[in-house]
């Protein structure tokens, strides 16, 4: 059944996946490269078990979010750049809160 949890962390593990070849092409970085599809392709997995009614998997799906939105913000601080930390933050806030729910 394709509930909220699923799409959120289907959602964001593409978001991630998709931010780490970004990151690549724009200033060829293979660190986000690498924590981006990283990240992402657990996401996609932890979906894909949240899918078939694994319910430990929304719990870890929260973590690595959690994470990813701690990292951002981060990263904000750090270089004061809105993109690509707004997004990613804001974006894991509300794929959080619909895990979680």
């Amino acid at each position: 059944m394709i509930t909220p949890e699923l799409v959120a962390t289907l959602c964001y593990g593409l978001l991630s996946i998709g931010g780490g070849i970004m990151g690549y092409l724009k200033s060829r970085s293979t660190v986000s490269l690498a924590s981006g599809s990283i990240s992402g392709l657990l996401l996609l997995v932890l979906a894909g078990l949240i899918y078939s009614g694994f319910s430990w998997a929304k719990l870890i799906a929260a973590g690595i979010i959690s994470v990813l939105i701690i990292v951002f913000i981060i990263r904000w601080f750090k270089t004061k750049k809105l993109i690509p930390a707004l997004p990613m933050i804001f974006c894991g806030f509300i794929s959080l809160v619909i895990v979680l729910s």
